[in-house]
């Protein structure tokens, strides 16, 4: 069955920078929250220019959608984690005194029979009240989040967004617009893939995609194969199945003049080993670009190491040790069916997105063409 492309809402994110000093005005902040289908994260931030200062953040793994492959249901014991990470937002909220706030669930949420009741529990044991988003709004909260990283060079781009529980897909034709104007095109975007008449040159979108696999759910489904290598080639010749509804699967795609835009924690990880980090350093991996080959040669690494091998990595970890091999075989599809020589790392997304939404909305950024 293709995958469902519902109607949502955009948004609007540029890259966050460095931490404000001093004590924010309370009035002047603004929080996003991300619940996914493996992690909780959040930022709290106050406008800057046209770009932001980030307060305070949060971030943990609370595996809110182990189990749901099997059962269709959030287990109570994923909930009760997901609730206890929710509660140090909810303080974190109160203790900055935020009053603008967008807080979002996204696959796991909309997938699970019981979802409805988690969001009550949520409600009621926190205070947050979450919103859970469609596909075609977090497929742009990944583009615009990413705009900033289009070269001026690109004509075809595709952004794509390695979720938990889903695979946001979508394929932007840049090449009429003058290309100085080809990222803010791109960030015009928010307004929706479709936009109504404008001034401003508008990115064509050719076509987009949410693939309801991710790299949990990817995982679960082929967790019975016991050789690693095999359960590799598995999982990265399913997800190449499930592109045959999205229009580019079936045209080749010349290096020249192509880019692809990646925002997952499978990306910036590639990208980490890649560079042999020893520590993670957004720095560094935010805006590397990568080749087809160079990313094809840290993946075959990762089949070397084996699982316990990938354990002991430093940029990979006990906890993420099998989900980095299910995130990369949604990469090595990618690129076998689209090999770039340009291959962008975004360590930024939805929370970004969401933020730019609202500032936007307010009018409390510097004016751009967008």
């Amino acid at each position: 069955m293709a995958p469902k492309r519902p109607r949502g809402a955009g948004a609007f994110p540029k890259a966050v920078e460095s931490p404000a000093p001093g004590r924010p005005d309370p009035d002047a902040l603004y929080a996003a929250l991300d619940l996914g289908t493996n992690s909780c994260r959040m930022l709290i931030a106050q406008p800057k220019g046209s770009g932001f200062h980030v307060v305070d953040s949060f971030s943990k793994s609370v595996q809110l959608g182990a189990g749901l492959e099997r059962t269709g249901r959030l287990s109570r014991s994923s909930m009760s984690r997901t609730v206890q990470a929710l509660r140090i937002c909810q303080q974190k909220l109160k203790r900055n005194k935020v009053k603008r706030m967008r807080l979002i669930a996204t696959e796991a949420c909309r997938r699970a029979k019981n979802a409805r009741d988690f969001i009550r529990q949520v409600k009621r044991e926190t205070g947050l009240t979450l919103e859970i988003i469609q596909p075609e709004e977090e497929a742009r909260l990944a583009v615009i989040s990413c705009a900033p990283l289009v070269s001026t060079k690109t004509e075809q781009l595709l952004v794509v967004d390695i979720g938990g529980g889903s695979t946001e897909l979508v394929w932007i034709d840049i090449s009429s617009i003058p290309r100085r104007d080809r990222p803010s095109a791109i960030m015009r975007l928010h307004a929706g893939f479709h936009p109504v008449e404008s001034p401003f040159p508008a990115a064509k979108v050719v076509d987009w995609i949410s693939v309801p696999l991710g790299v949990a759910t990817l995982r679960d489904q082929f967790h019975d194969v016991e050789d690693d290598a095999a359960r590799f080639a598995l999982m990265s010749w399913f997800f190449e199945e499930n592109l045959a509804d999205f229009a580019p699967y079936k045209d080749e795609q010349a290096r020249e003049g192509f880019q692809i835009v990646g925002t997952s924690g499978t990306v910036t990880t590639v990208a980490a080993s890649h560079l042999g980090l020893k520590r993670y350093d957004r720095t560094k991996v935010d805006g590397l670009r990568m080749t087809s080959d160079q990313i094809d040669k840290v993946i075959r690494g990762y089949l070397e190491l084996g699982p316990q091998g990938r354990r002991r990595d430093p940029r990979i970890g006990e906890d993420r040790q099998a989900l980095i091999m299910s995130g990369s075989a949604i990469l090595q599809a990618l690129l076998r069916l689209w090999p770039t020589d340009r291959l962008s790392v975004a360590d930024r997304g939805l929370r970004e997105g969401l933020l730019y939404a609202q500032m936007s909305a307010d009018g409390v950024l510097e004016d751009g063409p967008f």
